[in-house]
This record gives structure tokens, sequence and C-alpha cells, in this order.
């Protein structure tokens, strides 16, 4: 089942505190991405909501270019990158996990680019995260 966003049926974007309270431990890891990501470049950050039902993320973007989509959940959350067909092919011919390879092969495809989300639980899953990021980057 999929673990729903925190921010489920709110009007307004997240407060800090209200973050925290939601990520719990992983809070710390979700700093430390965002921190990586805004040494890499990618430094505009931008809460969304396309509706209530879907509740909040947090799109961190490279001038007008969205890099990564980050959704708050109940002590974990989402990350998302819509990569393009170079980038899908970067990404296969890559070290990726065996078990992230196969989120690659059954990702739907959308007219931006092809829907890869990962679940981040701890820090030991942002390798994964990060190595998607600089392919999205270069490509």
């Amino acid at each position: 089942m999929d673990i729903p966003n925190a921010f489920l049926n709110k009007a307004v974007e997240p407060t800090a505190e209200q973050l925290s309270a939601a990520l719990g431990t992983t809070a710390e890891v979700w700093k430390q991405l965002v921190d990586w990501l805004m040494e890499q470049g990618v430094a505009d950050q931008e809460w969304k909501s396309v509706s209530p039902k879907y509740g909040w993320s947090l799109r961190l973007k490279l001038k007008k270019r969205t890099i990564v989509y980050l959704s708050p959940c109940d002590g974990c959350f989402r990350v998302a990158f819509a990569l393009g067909d170079r980038a899908m092919a970067a990404a296969r011919q890559s070290d990726l996990s065996k078990g992230v390879l196969k989120l690659l092969d059954e990702a739907t495809r959308y007219a931006e680019g092809t829907g890869v989300r990962l679940l981040v639980k701890g820090t030991k899953d942002l390798a994964a995260v990060r190595k998607l990021a600089v392919i999205k980057l270069a490509n």
C-alpha cells in the first residue's frame, strides 16, 4: 500500500514545525538531502499542492527546471523525478541497485518524462536519490 502524504486536505503549506513533526526521525535525512541539492546548485524551493486530496510537496528547482519533488509522509518521505529519455538511458547504464532499476522499468511514462518515485526511510536510501539527481542534472 502506498504511504499517504502527511498533509492531505490541508489548505496551506506546512510550517517547518509541522514538517519536522510529520517526518519524525527522517527530518534530519530530509534536511541532508535538501542541503546536498543546494550544494549542487538546486537552490529554488517551492511548496505546491495540486489538490487537497494529494497533499503538499516541495519542488526543488534549478532556475525554472524542476529537478526533484519531495513529499512528506508520516515518518518518511517520497522522492519523485520526471526523467526524460536521455536521463532514463543514463540511469539504466549507471550502477543503481537492481531494485531501483526495476522501479525504472516499471515506472509510468508521462509527457514530461518517466515518473520515478522512491521512498526514503533513512540515510541509506539517499545514495540512489543522489545518483538519480546527478543524472537528472546532467540530462
